[in-house]
C-alpha cells in the first residue's frame, strides 16, 4: 500500500452525487426559525444552533458514506455542540420537487443542509432555492479553503458565489476484475476491442445516473477532446454535432455490452452489485478509493483491478448547501464548518472508512495537520494518487451536460 505524498496533497488538495443517507423523516423538532442570523458574530450562530436537530439530506446508496455521516460527522457535532443530526435519504430530483413545492406554499422547509452539485445546484440558484452567500463566514473555510480555487469558485462552470461550500473531491476511475478480463485498456478504442473479445461482460449506467453520465462524457473527451466544450454555446444542435462522434462509438459499442445493450443498468448501484455477482466483469466509481473499500469487505474481488484511460478521467467537487427556507440555519453553518475540519476531511479520506478525498488548501494546514493526512494508506488494486493527479480533466458546463445525456438518449438509447 502507498502513502499518500505531501506534494500529491498539495497539488489534489488544490485542483480541483449528491450522497449518504438513510431512510429517516425530517425531525421534527422545536428549531426555532430564525430570520436573520447575525453572521458577523460565529460565535452567536452557534449558541442559536445549540440543543437543535439539523436535517441532512442527501442520497443513501452508500452504507459506509451513511455510516460516516451519521457516526463520524454525527457524534462530532453532537459531542462538541449539542447538535442532533437527523439523515434522510432522498434524491436530489426529490429534494428539488420539495423545495419548489414548499417555496410555491410559502412554508417554512424541512431540509436544513443538502449534497449538491452541478446541474443540480444550477438548478436550485436558477428558482432561488438556496440561502446564501455564507461561505466566507465559516472560521474553518477561511483557514483551510483557497477562495480562488476554481473547484471553490464555480461547480461545474456554474459560480458559486459563496451559496455552497466544497465537501468532497472525486474522480471517475474504471474498475476491471483481472481474473474474468485481464486486459486493462489505456483507451476507447482498447476498450471496444476488450467488449468485442468479452460480449456482455461490459456496461455502463444509463443516464440520468451521475456516474454513468460522466462515463460517457469520458468517452466523449476521449474521441473529440474536451477543450472545445470550454466557451460552447449550450444549444443542442452544437453540442450534438461536437460530440457525434463519441455517439457513433457508443453505438459501436452497444451490442457488446450486457444484454446486447438492449437495457442497461440503472443506476450505479445496480451495476456495483452485477460486478459483485461475477455477471459483468467491468464497474466504475467517481470515488477512486472505493474500490478498496469494496475489496477489504469482500464485496469485490481480490482481482479487481481500478485504471485509467491514458488521456485521463474527469474530476470534480461536490458540495454543501443550504436551502432559502431552512428553519434551522445556524445549525446547518455549524455542520458545514464541522464538514470543513481537518478531522472531518482526514477521516471521509481513510479507503476504510470512505476513502473521498479532501478540500483542504494542503498551504494552509501546519505540521500536523499535514501528518494526518500523510497517514492516510492506500487500499488494494486503488489508482494512485500521482496517476489521479496527472490524468484529471475537467467537467463540461452543467448547461452542457444536460445535453451531452439528451444526446445519448436520443442517439444512443434510442437506436433499433
Amino acid at each position: 500500500m502507498k502513502k499518500i505524498t505531501v506534494l500529491l496533497m498539495s497539488l489534489l488538495l488544490v485542483s480541483s452525487l449528491l450522497i449518504g443517507c438513510s431512510s429517516q423523516s425530517p425531525a421534527e423538532n422545536n428549531n426555532t426559525p430564525v430570520a436573520e442570523l447575525n453572521l458577523s458574530n460565529y460565535d452567536e450562530v452557534l449558541e442559536e444552533a445549540r440543543g437543535t436537530t439539523v436535517n441532512f439530506y442527501g442520497w443513501g446508496g452508500s452504507t459506509h458514506t451513511n455510516a460516516w455521516v451519521e457516526d463520524v460527522l454525527g457524534g462530532a457535532l453532537k459531542e462538541q455542540y449539542d447538535i442532533t443530526l437527523n439523515r434522510v435519504s432522498s434524491d436530489i430530483d426529490q429534494i428539488l420537487t420539495k423545495l419548489l413545492s414548499e417555496k410555491q406554499l410559502n412554508a417554512d422547509g424541512t431540509i436544513d443542509v443538502v449534497w449538491i452539485n452541478g446541474e443540480n445546484f444550477f438548478t436550485a440558484m436558477e428558482n432561488d432555492l438556496l440561502y446564501g452567500p455564507f461561505l466566507d463566514v465559516l472560521p474553518n473555510a477561511n483557514k483551510y479553503l483557497d477562495f480562488n480555487d476554481p473547484e471553490v469558485k464555480y461547480d461545474f462552470g456554474f459560480p458559486t458565489d459563496g451559496y455552497e461550500a466544497p465537501y468532497g473531491k472525486a474522480q471517475m476511475v474504471l474498475i476491471m476484475d483481472e481474473a474474468k478480463i485481464s486486459t486493462l485498456p489505456t483507451s476507447a478504442a482498447e476498450l471496444l476491442e476488450v467488449a468485442k473479445a468479452n460480449p456482455g461482460m461490459i456496461t455502463y449506467p444509463a443516464p440520468p445516473d451521475f456516474t454513468g453520465s460522466a462515463f460517457i462524457r469520458n468517452i466523449v473527451y476521449e474521441i473529440v477532446g474536451h477543450e472545445q466544450f470550454v466557451d460552447m454555446p449550450a444549444d443542442y444542435d452544437t453540442v450534438k454535432e461536437a460530440v457525434m462522434p463519441a455517439m457513433e462509438y457508443l453505438l459501436e459499442l452497444k451490442p457488446y455490452l450486457w444484454r446486447n445493450g438492449e437495457t442497461y443498468p440503472s443506476s450505479i448501484t445496480q451495476a456495483e452489485s452485477m460486478f459483485a455477482d461475477g455477471e459483468i466483469a467491468f464497474t466504475m466509481s467517481y470515488n477512486p478509493n472505493f474500490i478498496s473499500l469494496k475489496i477489504n469487505t469482500g464485496e469485490f474481488p481480490q482481482t479487481s483491478k481500478a485504471f485509467l484511460f491514458d488521456n485521463g478521467t474527469i474530476g470534480n467537487t461536490h458540495y454543501l448547501a443550504i436551502p432559502k427556507n431552512s428553519t434551522n440555519k445556524a445549525a446547518a453553518l455549524v455542520l458545514i464548518n464541522e464538514m470543513l475540519s481537518v478531522e472531518s476531511q482526514v477521516t471521509k479520506m481513510d479507503p476504510d472508512v470512505w476513502g473521498d478525498l479532501a478540500v483542504l488548501d494542503v498551504n494552509k494546514l501546519n505540521d500536523q495537520e499535514l501528518d494526518y493526512f500523510n497517514s492516510i494508506e492506500l487500499g488494494p488494486g486503488a489508482v494512485s494518487n500521482e496517476e489521479l493527479l496527472t490524468n484529471r480533466l475537467p467537467e463540461v458546463s452543467a448547461k452542457i451536460l444536460v445535453l451531452i445525456e439528451q444526446v445519448w438518449e436520443e442517439v444512443v438509447l434510442n437506436s433499433n
